[in-house]
């Protein structure tokens, strides 16, 4: 009987390998076809002239059979390669483009004698010889930590990671694949200028992707500033983010629907804030003028994707906050039940000391005042039995408060002192603001408390308290919360995982889906949001401070407090229970945030435990992986560089080092990030309930402010709020933040079944999702159990933040408060 696989007509016993590529390219433009070949290299026979693998002939791309997927059309061609017996199985392949565009490679599958199937997720960009000077290397799904590695592919290992390195001269160019770091020094502009962020004691920063372009930039917004190929968005992810932002700010078009009643700054009614809002959306609008402006800041190619889109509404969205109750978001219930379960629940920590330690000032608050409110105990005894909390955004904001109040607007700096009710729901007991004062204060400012009341002036004046408050933790849940604990910190770890870990290590294998698009995410940030003028210095009241105040707070970031149970500790949200698999048990069981992070954090944590089994026998294989040293060293001393002298990194020396750091990244990338993004619309979609700005301060009794107050609180109220500008802008992001995209790959997934060739692996991760499943149920059921006050709360919102899966919601697309992506991916 033959065997299928051998040719004898001309070729001898030489074997042969047949297989198929996989390509997408965009829709109007011809696939490579046998403009592009594909050579194999062996795992095990080494080439004496290059140490590397031998190599075989090259192979044409054949056969071309081509179909459509939302759009996108994908193309499989056949190949067909033949080897030498004595060539040993291939380990990595290498392609040349000789097309004229670029496509993208999405897989490629090698057979070989003995129907033995070799696969390579590729999932990359190959661009034009012509441009590249070089084919592209792929290694097959087979990992390998690097003293294991196959003779054949030691020196492609080796040589490919130094070519991701780059020199770190000269601006990147699209087709590049250079991983470098740079500061933050491109935030600024000639009219603008701000202060360089990294790479100084006074303005410590996490490192950004290096993109070799001149430090101050102009006013014009480039969409198409470089990231390395493999970090872009794709491009249909790419127009589906700035349609959504079109569809978010479609009402600025319409000048011609504003009444007589806005040409106030101000709105002059709740009911009029409530017109901003449809449940079925507006009326359609074509946005011709926009797509303008926006066709000179993309490329040809996105700017046909974003075109098909033509028409976009001119309503936003209801935020559930006000979908089921109106008025549920004024209750104090609910303004305390927002710091466990709203957008921004990691904040809020239990007082175990008054006055607070480290505070600037003394405090004012009285706990004479506030007994009344304590279930018949004294102040010391509910701090004893951990009953006292604290929202704290105060000694931070003191330095800032003269030169934010100069920009015009009203900041206070804010503590919030609370009291854990029996129901575990938290009873708000005293709002404590400073603000900026006269000269001769020794400090600078002015302070005054505010206590709760249920009715008449002093329950207006609460409720004006509150709105600053909402303020300041609006602000430091975008710029440190959000942005820096995520974006920012995560960036650097990027980085280092292209340059120092091969694909083929398994942990670059495990990091990579957790990674998708962050890179090119913050890219786009910093053109348009965090950057001088850009939206969050026009929302926020930290205005042109906001990445000041951002670096500032990066001096109190430490890595091991971003791991879930140190942070719950740290916060004495919880005790330290190092005997558990968790290490960490909650003081009280309704902290939403707290214990379904919990259990995702304990599935993400098994999941790495198991896969680092399979790959590291004990602490000295850790301690002896060249790449994991050369990596962690890089994180350490480059990319969190200003950091580097800190006591409080571990060492990377044992397998629970690499365990607890790779569970901690993991955490901050999929689930820390979904808490605090997908909530935004929710909460902060309705301004009153979570302004981001204030334009007066708290009035003073016998001033003409408070007469002011006096004579119509609720217009006192709607003017304090930011104007109709900068709240629609606020609305605006926050929908956009807020939206999931249709390629999102979420918390226990992976977008192919071939992602790795290891079956024990493989079903390990099957562990990890049937996990995640069970997780889902739980949070259900928590949802509907009455007893857990804080799940769902006076404005009916339940906490679907940190349910994993969104793919099981018909409608996957859009704001759903729930599912956890795998990456920081928009």
């Amino acid at each position: 009987m033959k065997d299928s696989n051998l040719r004898r007509d001309g070729h001898g016993s030489r074997r042969l390998i047949s297989g198929r590529v996989v390509i997408e390219h965009s829709p109007g433009l011809s696939g490579p076809g046998k403009s592009a070949t594909v050579q194999i290299y062996s795992s095990t026979q080494i080439d004496p002239n290059t140490r590397k693998g031998k190599l075989s002939e090259k192979a044409c791309l054949k056969k071309g059979k081509s179909s459509k997927k939302d759009g996108t059309k994908i193309t499989t061609y056949k190949i067909k390669l033949h080897v030498e017996p004595g060539f040993g199985n291939p380990g990595a392949f290498v392609i040349e483009n000789n097309h004229k565009y670029k496509f993208f490679l999405q897989s490629a599958t090698l057979v070989i004698p003995g129907n033995k199937v070799i696969h390579f997720d590729c999932r990359s960009w190959v661009y034009p010889i012509k441009d590249t000077n070089t084919g592209r290397v792929f290694f097959s799904n087979t990992c390998y930590l690097p003293n294991q590695t196959p003779a054949g592919l030691v020196e492609l290992r080796k040589e490919e990671l130094v070519s991701l390195r780059g020199d770190g001269t000269g601006e990147r160019k699209e087709w590049d694949r250079i991983y470098d770091y740079d500061v933050y020094d491109d935030l600024g502009n000639p009219e603008n200028v701000r202060p360089v962020l990294g790479g100084s004691d006074a303005y410590p920063y996490p490192r950004r992707g290096r993109t070799g372009r001149p430090a101050s930039k102009s006013e014009t917004i480039n969409l198409d500033l470089y990231v390395p190929a493999d970090e872009r968005c794709s491009p249909k992810k790419l127009s589906e983010f700035i349609a959504n932002a079109i569809q978010a700010t479609a009402h600025f078009l319409l000048p011609e629907e504003k009444s007589s009643s806005h040409d106030s700054n101000s709105f002059e009614s709740f009911e009029e804030i409530r017109e901003l809002y449809t449940d079925n959306r507006g009326k359609a609008i074509r946005g011709a003028s926009v797509m303008e402006k926006v066709k000179k800041v993309v490329s040809a190619e996105l700017f046909k994707e974003v075109t098909r889109k033509s028409e976009y509404d001119t309503k936003f969205p209801l935020p559930q906050i006000i979908k089921a109750n109106q008025f549920a978001w004024k209750l104090d219930e609910e303004f305390g039940r927002q710091m466990l379960a709203g957008t921004n629940p990691t904040r809020i920590h239990c007082l175990r000391e008054f006055p607070p330690r480290g505070t600037l000032t003394e405090s004012y608050i009285q706990t004479s005042d506030i007994e009344d409110d304590l279930d018949g105990l004294s102040f010391e005894q509910a701090m004893i039995q951990w009953r006292i909390y604290v929202l704290d955004h105060h000694d931070y904001l003191l330095p800032f408060l003269r030169k934010m109040y100069s920009e015009g607007v009203c900041p206070c700096a804010s503590r919030t002192l609370l009291f854990l009710r029996n129901d575990s729901t938290l009873k708000p007991l005293a709002i404590e603001l400073s603000y900026p004062g006269s000269y001769d204060n020794i400090d600078g400012t002015k302070t005054m408390v505010v206590l709760p009341d249920k009715e008449g002036t002093l329950q207006a004046l609460w409720q004006l308290a509150r709105a600053h408050v909402a303020v300041n933790d609006s602000a430091y849940h975008q710029l440190i919360s959000h942005w820096l604990h995520t974006h920012a910190v995560v960036e650097p770890f990027i980085i280092a995982t292209r340059r120092q870990l091969s694909v083929m290590h398994p942990v670059h294998r495990l990091l990579d889906p957790h990674f998708k698009d962050t890179m090119h995410i913050n890219a786009l940030a910093r053109t348009v949001l965090i950057n001088a003028g850009g939206i969050l210095e026009k929302t926020l009241f930290t205005g042109k401070f906001s990445m000041e105040l951002s670096s500032e707070l990066y001096k109190e970031w430490r890595f091991d407090e971003q791991a879930l149970p140190s942070d719950l500790i740290r916060r004495c949200m919880a005790l330290d229970e190092s005997e558990s698999p968790i290490g960490a048990h909650l003081l009280f069981q309704d902290y939403p945030y707290g214990l379904d992070g919990l259990d995702v954090w304990l599935a993400i944590q098994t999941w790495v435990g198991d896969f680092c089994d399979i790959f590291y026998e004990d602490d000295a294989s850790v301690k002896s992986d060249s790449e994991i040293q050369a990596w962690w060293s890089e994180i350490r001393n480059v990319g969190h560089g200003d950091k580097r002298n800190e006591t409080w990194w571990c060492q990377m020396t044992t397998k629970a080092d690499l365990k607890q750091t790779l569970t901690t990244l993991i955490w901050i990338t999929s689930a820390l990030h979904a808490s605090v993004n997908f909530g935004q619309y929710t909460y902060t979609g309705y301004p009153p309930n979570r302004p981001t700005r204030c334009r007066k301060f708290v009035p003073e009794e016998g001033t003409m402010e408070f007469a002011e107050f006096l004579k119509d609180p609720d217009k006192y109220f709607l003017n304090m709020l930011p104007d109709r500008f900068q709240a629609t802008l606020g609305i605006a992001l926050m929908e956009v933040l807020s939206r999931h995209t249709s390629d999102e790959v979420y918390l226990g997934q992976r977008p192919t079944s071939e992602w790795i060739d290891n079956k024990e692996v493989k079903q390990r991760f099957e562990k990890f999702n049937e996990c995640l499943r069970e997780i889902e149920k739980r949070i259900l059921e928590r949802n509907g159990d009455p007893e857990l006050r804080n799940r769902r709360g006076p404005a009916k919102v339940p906490y679907k933040l940190l349910y994993p899966d969104a793919t099981k919601v018909q409608n996957v697309l859009g704001i759903t408060a729930k599912g956890i992506p795998n990456s920081v991916s928009i």
